[in-house]
């Protein structure tokens, strides 16, 4: 069976949900797929993110969420891709791959002037599939946080 990637909408909630509570545990936040579906069900909603999301058959393997940003320099919208997850019955399959190429095309789509996004330093796995994906570690800029 093949992959489809759709744009998720309040209909896709039953598969996104699982997705995305695996995708916080991944990073150590607790299970709470309440919440996950209250914080997924506003985004799509308030059209606050867009969300691509990986199927096969009726089953969901992963999703990517993108945030708009803007890149005051070149005034032009910039796209954060925020969460990339893939389920381990989607390992393997291209899935992460293909959800990268759809947020690029995404994005080129839209005018934008690129995509943006973060990994933890000890995500590897991660690291090396944007490698692969023509995505280049930024050595110009160092990233701050400040945390409430």
């Amino acid at each position: 069976m093949s992959i489809t990637l759709v744009r998720a909408t309040l209909d896709h909630l039953d598969l996104l949900v699982p997705l995305y509570d695996g995708y916080r545990a991944f990073y150590k936040a607790a299970s709470d797929n309440d919440a996950a579906r209250q914080f997924l069900q506003e985004r799509i909603a308030n059209a606050e993110s867009v969300i691509f999301l990986a199927l096969e058959g009726d089953n969901g393997l992963g999703f990517t969420q993108l945030y708009p940003l803007f890149s005051s320099v070149s005034m032009r919208r910039l796209w954060l891709l925020n969460d990339l997850f893939v389920a381990p019955s989607g390992r393997g399959k291209g899935v992460g791959g293909a959800l990268l190429e759809q947020a690029r095309a995404f994005a080129l789509e839209q005018g934008a002037k690129g995509l943006f996004l973060q990994t933890a330093a000890d995500n590897v796995t991660a690291q090396r599939l944007y490698a692969a994906h023509g995505w280049k570690r930024d050595e110009q800029f160092h990233v701050y946080e400040l945390d409430f």
